[in-house]
């Protein structure tokens, strides 16, 4: 009797699944794979839960374009930004976009698939060789009108920025993340795709893993092999931050129980992603500012704020907080206080009710991306308008009082709180003094990284952001971090291991090649490329093992032209020079214009004697980015070796008119000018810029000034140059000398 109920619930279930929860035959993208179950049939036991999850966003990441699925208006419709005009049209239940195409031609296109929901939905097209390219017009679907995603001047049509090229190619940048178990198959040998996923958009197997062996225990008849867990890993939030991280896929597979750290490397805190104090700056999605908060800290995960199948919140306003945050301490919490009276105005210092009086606008502040779509901060900052004004790091209430400055704010805040809360120990000091080069902030970092009760990613970025301000010998501060408990700090350690000499990376990190994380082992394959052979001794074995980790994680970004790049530099400091230049130009072939790859090649051809090739290499380059002054300058750098001074100088010359502010540049065409018996020539272009005060440019008018026996021009440099650097003696010495000489005459 029992089983008969089940079977009947079951084929009961069948057409109420094919209305919650349909995938579409007909995308011919959709490859059942060995251990996964049609998404169709979950809903067949789990209608409720399907249900929950079809009105969710996830459900809609990505769909086939039809009638139901489009949201923006295909109506001939005209949009022009910076001179390129796209229109969009519908024709017998398909969509078509007519814009600029890789060869700067207009041509149309068809929409094969959207992409996203809301606040905004794009469009995928296929542009051949099963490449998926998504538009940089989307749809705002707030406003209801289209709008360009890029900033600046348009890219070049068929470059990497341009809509056509690897930035927004859906097989490469966004495929992780909108369907369910999607895989690229990336053909190296003809540089096609042949992409497949298990469902078009994310479905239950994306976050439950595998489904067939839970769907053959439900029907096996056994209903105690049918509860939900059977056959199944348990969620956690790991599969949440597979894709809400900013991070390098390491390896394909992942799924739900396996260590996220196994298989993604997570971006730390460095300065282009987040601002000084953790708070978010670039898209870098919620893993890394969670990590930072005193509630993942604490074991607070996704789920106890967002309900797990339509992911929305699991209560209303200030209710989400106060599930914890409640006047008597909450069981769950044994070794964290989190009880308190925060709902009130004597807390929020705002009207009951009121947007300041929510904790998410002061404590979650949103910014936006894409234009359109605002996101909140989730490492749960304390309001500091006094670091906005130092540092320039966001605050709550200026973001939102935006008539008013930081030190209103500021002083509002002493009123309420007096001064001490200036005196809250901060991140912030540490991370945006080692970004300016100062000294002392390398302690306060050492501080953090030495602090168990900071995160494991603020410890793990302190050590890494230290390795990169210069000066301090830190061999000894990642030689310890290497030994942490926490992978993150092990993680920054190996980061950091890239920044000390050479000859002492082994000591500080040998032991984490045979780290149990892979991402770990990746990053310390990375910096120990160099080591020769004969001193890794008995740590050899975990080299090779971490090499191998490093080479699966290249052949899982096997179309990543900047991976393929830099595994040639990896190569060459093993010195398989053959392989490495095959790496390189295979990285030139997946992006030939990406003007970095060429770049690289150029080098490595300069750093194995090649000069020839490396001129020519700099001068394809210059084809294609002929107002690159870094492209100038390398290319007139092989001219010099290849003894061609002339054609040099005139690059040199392009290259100071395309970066005024760089004295390297300056200097070195200053130098080239001399070489040519341009001595006077020289000295005339850099009393013109030894105004700027700059003490290199100064010091080479000093020496062509001696060359050429100009005494008075001689000691105004000198003298300025005194200026500069008050306690060198011997520019005073040679002050006096000139003087003399001068007076003399």
């Amino acid at each position: 009797m029992t089983l008969l109920l089940f079977l009947l619930l079951a084929f009961a279930g069948q057409s109420l699944a094919s209305e919650i929860f349909s995938t579409p035959a007909a995308d011919p993208q959709i490859s059942i794979r060995e251990a996964f179950a049609d998404e169709r049939t979950c809903a067949s036991c789990h209608a409720n839960q399907a249900a929950a999850f079809s009105k969710s966003h996830h459900a809609k990441a990505m769909a086939l374009a039809d009638d139901e699925t489009v949201r923006g208006n295909f109506d001939d419709t005209r949009f022009e930004h910076d001179g390129v005009v796209t229109t969009f049209t519908r024709r017998e239940g398909r969509f078509f976009v007519n814009t600029e195409g890789a060869d700067g031609g207009q041509a149309e296109f068809e929409v094969k698939y959207t992409f996203a929901y809301e606040p905004l939905q794009q469009y995928l097209v296929d542009i051949g060789g099963g490449r998926l390219q998504a538009l940089d017009i989307a749809w705002d679907t707030a406003r209801r009108q289209w709008f360009w995603l890029g900033n600046g001047t348009p890219a070049k049509p068929g470059s990497t920025y341009h809509w056509t090229g690897p930035f927004y190619r859906w097989n490469r940048t966004c495929i992780d993340c909108h369907s369910t178990d999607p895989q690229a198959k990336f053909q190296t040998q003809t540089n096609e795709y042949k992409s497949t996923y298990v469902a078009t958009s994310i479905g239950c197997q994306s976050c439950h893993g595998p489904g067939a062996k839970h769907v053959a225990s439900a029907r096996s008849g056994d209903v105690s092999s049918s509860m939900p867990d059977k056959g199944s890993p348990k969620v956690d939030a790991g599969i949440c931050f597979a894709c809400h991280a900013r991070r390098t896929r390491l390896l394909d597979g992942y799924q739900p129980g396996k260590p996220f750290l196994d298989y993604f490397s997570p971006a730390l805190l460095r300065q282009e992603l987040y601002f000084p104090d953790g708070q978010i700056l670039d898209e870098v999605f919620e893993y890394g500012s969670f990590q930072q908060s005193k509630m993942a800290s604490a074991g607070v995960t996704c789920l106890d704020c967002h309900r797990p199948h339509d992911a929305g919140l699991k209560a209303e306003g200030n209710a989400l907080c106060t599930q914890c945050h409640t006047e008597t301490k909450p069981e769950r919490f044994v070794d964290q206080d989190p009880s308190g009276l925060f709902d009130t105005p004597a807390h929020t210092r705002h009207q009951a009710g009121s947007t300041g009086a929510q904790c998410a606008n002061c404590h979650m502040p949103e910014r936006t991306y894409m234009k359109v779509d605002p996101r909140r901060d989730h490492s749960f900052v304390i309001p500091r308008p006094d670091l906005t004004a130092t540092l320039g790091t966001p605050n709550a209430c200026t973001t939102c009082h935006v008539d008013r400055t930081n030190d209103w704010a500021a002083e509002t805040m002493d009123g309420w709180y007096g001064t001490q809360w200036r005196k809250r120990p901060s991140i912030a000091h540490a991370f945006a003094g080692a970004a300016n080069g100062d000294q002392a902030a390398v302690e306060a970092l050492r501080a953090l990284v030495s602090d168990q009760d900071q995160p494991g990613i603020v410890r793990g970025s302190a050590i890494a952001a230290m390795s990169g301000s210069g000066g301090a010998d830190i061999t000894a501060d990642v030689r310890t971090a290497a030994t942490d408990a926490d992978p993150l700090v092990r993680l920054g350690a190996a980061e950091a291991a890239g920044n000390i000499s050479p000859e002492r990376r082994l000591e500080a990190i040998g032991k984490l090649l045979g780290d149990e994380t892979r991402a770990v082992r990746v990053a310390a394959a990375k910096a120990l490329a160099g080591t020769p052979p004969h001193l890794f001794g008995n740590q050899q074995g975990n080299f090779e093992a971490a090499v191998a980790d490093l080479r699966a994680y290249v052949e899982t970004n096997a179309d990543v032209a900047e991976v393929q790049s830099n595994y040639g530099f990896f190569l060459f400091a093993l010195q398989r020079t053959a392989e490495a230049e095959a790496a390189f130009r295979r990285a030139i072939a997946l992006d030939p214009t990406l003007e970095a790859m060429r770049i690289n090649l150029a080098e490595f051809y300069r750093a194995t004697g090649r000069n020839d090739k490396s001129e020519q290499t700099y001068a394809e380059a210059i084809g294609m980015a002929p107002e690159r002054a870094d492209l100038r300058f390398g290319h007139a750098l092989s001219l010099v070796r290849k003894q061609a001074l002339t054609e040099a100088i005139k690059e040199l010359e392009e290259a100071v008119r395309l970066d005024p502010q760089n004295s390297r540049y300056k200097t070195t065409f200053a130098v080239a000018l001399d070489s040519a018996d341009r001595t006077e020539e020289a000295l005339g272009r850099l009393d013109g810029w030894a105004a700027g005060g700059d003490v290199e440019i100064i010091d080479l008018a000093l020496q062509y000034s001696l060359k050429l026996r100009r005494l008075p021009e001689a000691l105004k440099h000198a003298e300025d140059l005194a200026r500069l650097r008050p306690q060198d003696q011997q520019i005073s010495d040679l002050i006096g000398q000139l003087k003399q000489a001068i007076n003399g005459k």
